[in-house]
């Protein structure tokens, strides 16, 4: 336990920091989820849209901080590789 007083508070920042970031983490992850789906189920312009999206918010992730701006640029590139391999299925 932090015993001086700005130790209290850089606990309390922290902790309000980590479950804020958790959200948007998890949001993300949702976006990427929906977005794999979307291109899977074949509908292109509903899979251009969601890959849009999804790219949005990984570049927004990566200027925030959330993510490292090369965990972003690889997740697209493989997002963009899947919707690549599927949209002639």
């Amino acid at each position: 336990m932090p015993n001086t007083s700005s130790a209290k508070k850089a606990l309390r920042q922290s902790i309000k920091r980590r479950a804020h970031n958790r959200t948007l983490r998890s949001a993300l992850r949702t976006t990427l989820k929906s977005c794999r789906k979307t291109v899977e189920a074949g509908d292109q312009d509903a899979s251009q849209k969601a890959l849009s999206l999804a790219f949005k918010k990984l570049d927004q992730a990566a200027a925030k901080g959330l993510i490292h701006k090369n965990v972003a640029a690889r997740s697209k590139s493989r997002l963009a590789h899947f919707a690549k391999t599927h949209e002639s299925k």
